[in-house]
């Protein structure tokens, strides 16, 4: 068996602790190093990861011998940190929104690509097992045409303390954060994103930044689709997601997913549900087999810089109160993300 994949990692935040988890008892790789500007952070995170703390990035990359990393920092950091890595020869998955805008984001895949560098922006929900199987499902027909697609990502969580809320560091905040999941579930299962509408509701938590928000999308295909995304409300439902065809409708939900054909009675379980720590170990390994050659990403760059621009048009949609288009590959950017 070859040797195991020497990986650094950015940032001890809360993100991070997923990826040390799924790290465990991985065959593929093994911790190089971390680095987080809280010394205390990097040691005590670095300690139980049997690896060497660093409080700069560019030490990591200089003493380490790392040879790919993951970026766990906050959004604002991803295009310089992961610059510096790819400018070395370092593949680096980057956690999303890949950059707060659609430059930031072009200009980490150009280096990436100008340098041969192997790139993957985390897209979790792109690895779980109930997602996948309902892609399948959509491209079998069984549904028919698709009519209408639903996702909500709603929990009341305290955000005053995160810099989350910071719109200098996050670029936003509810649209930005669990929004770009949405927009690359959306583009996953019913391809590219045409236009964006995005209302915000009444902020509650009293921060910089939109903690309630509705994303109204279209797609190139003529679907529709619609996005509650909130850290105020809780909705409570089993499900996040909500596919409606001529034919039949999936749910794909928290502990089980299922669907219905429009001539059965008869739901057919086919998920167990979202299990995050499978999520984050499948992300990491297909990133590492594709750093060894041995398989494709799931992510493409494409889709990457996709996202970004949904999001960066929402944000515009905010200002201006009307549909935007998003603008395809290689257009004029729109305005930079804000709070």
């Amino acid at each position: 068996m070859a040797e195991a994949l020497r990986l650094g990692l950015v940032g001890a935040g809360a993100i991070s602790q997923a990826y040390i988890k799924a790290l465990e008892g991985s065959s593929i790789a093994r911790w190089a190093g971390l680095a987080d500007v809280r010394a205390e952070a990097a040691r005590a995170a670095a300690e139980t990861m049997d690896c060497p703390a660093f409080t700069d990035y560019q030490d990591l990359a200089d003493k380490a011998g790392a040879d790919a990393v993951i970026i766990c920092t906050p959004p604002a950091t991803h295009t310089e940190i992961a610059l510096y890595f790819i400018e070395r020869g370092i593949p680096v998955l980057c956690e999303k929104p890949l950059s707060v805008d659609v430059d930031g984001a072009k200009a980490i895949v150009d280096a990436a690509e100008r340098k041969g560098v192997v790139l993957a922006m985390a897209s979790k929900f792109r690895y779980v097992d109930d997602v996948i199987r309902a892609k399948s499902l959509i491209a079998s027909g069984v549904l028919g045409d698709i009519l209408l697609f639903e996702n909500a990502f709603t929990a009341k969580v305290d955000m005053s303390k995160r810099w989350n809320t910071d719109p200098k560091v996050s670029g936003g905040g509810v649209l930005i954060d669990n929004g770009t999941h949405s927009v690359d579930i959306a583009r996953y299962l019913l391809g590219p994103i045409a236009e964006v509408l995005a209302v915000e509701g009444k902020r509650s938590q009293n921060n910089a930044v939109e903690d309630t928000a509705n994303l109204f999308l279209r797609t190139e295909s003529g679907v529709p689709a619609t996005v509650d995304l909130s850290w105020s409300i809780n909705k409570e439902l089993d499900t996040y997601l909500r596919i409606y065809g001529t034919n039949g409708t999936i749910l794909v939900g928290w502990r089980e997913s299922k669907f219905r054909q429009s001539s059965s009675p008869d739901w057919v379980i086919f998920g167990r549900g979202y299990d995050k720590n499978q999520a984050f170990g499948r992300q990491v390994a297909n990133f590492c087999h594709r750093v060894l050659g041995s398989e494709p990403l799931l992510i493409s760059n494409e889709d990457a810089v996709a996202s970004v621009a949904v999001i960066q048009a929402a944000y515009e949609s905010l200002t201006e109160r009307r549909w935007i288009t998003v603008p395809r590959a290689g257009a004029a950017p729109l305005l930079r993300v804000h709070g």
